[in-house]
C-alpha cells in the first residue's frame, strides 16, 4: 500500500515516536557523556560558572539526563520527567548558551582543514525544551510505557472495554 494522506492519518499515534527517540537519545548521549568523563569533570566546570554545589549538581544533571533520556524514549512518565530535564536546558541556556546568541553553529573562522566553530547559542535548548513540551502535551504515542499503562487501566476498570 503506498504511503498517502489517508495512511498517515490513520496513525497519527506513530508521529511523535521518531521524536521521542530522538530527543531521549539526546539526553542519553549527552548524560553518558558526563558519566564516562566523570561527573566530577562536569562539576569543575559548573564551579567556573558559578554554579552553587557544583559537584552535587554535576551528579544530579548527569543522572537526570541518564534517566530522563531512557524514560523518554521509553516515553515512562513523559509529562513528571520532562519537568527535570526543561529545567535543566534552561539552566544550561541562561547560564552559558545565552551570551553566544541564538544560532547553534557559530563559524568564527575558517582553518585548512575546515571551518572552526565557537561556542554554540541556545538554539538547541530551545529545540529541546519544545520537543519535551509536544511529548509532555500530546502523550508520547506509539510504542511507549504511558500508552501501556493506559490501556491496561482502561482494560481493569469495570464496565469498560
Amino acid at each position: 500500500m503506498p504511503l498517502t494522506f489517508h495512511a498517515i492519518m490513520c496513525f497519527p499515534r506513530w508521529g511523535l515516536v521518531p521524536l521521542r527517540l530522538v530527543v531521549g537519545f539526546g539526553f542519553l548521549a549527552h548524560g553518558w557523556a558526563k558519566w564516562s568523563r566523570g561527573p566530577s569533570g562536569f562539576g569543575n566546570l559548573l564551579a567556573q560558572i558559578g554554579a552553587p554545589l557544583p559537584q552535587g549538581t554535576a551528579w544530579l544533571v548527569t543522572l537526570t539526563e541518564l534517566l530522563g533520556g531512557l524514560a523518554i524514549m521509553a516515553g515512562a512518565l513523559v509529562a513528571l520527567v520532562s519537568i527535570p530535564l526543561v529545567v535543566s536546558m534552561l539552566v544550561a541556556m541562561f547560564s552559558v548558551q545565552w551570551r553566544f546568541g541564538f544560532s547553534s553553529v557559530n563559524t568564527v573562522g575558517l582553518t585548512p582543514s575546515g571551518p572552526l566553530f565557537g561556542p554554540p547559542g541556545y538554539e538547541i535548548n530551545l529545540l529541546y525544551i519544545a520537543a519535551l513540551l509536544a511529548l509532555a502535551l500530546a502523550s508520547p504515542g506509539a510504542w511507549s510505557v504511558d500508552a501501556w499503562l493506559r490501556r491496561r487501566r482502561r482494560l481493569q476498570r469495570p464496565g469498560t472495554s
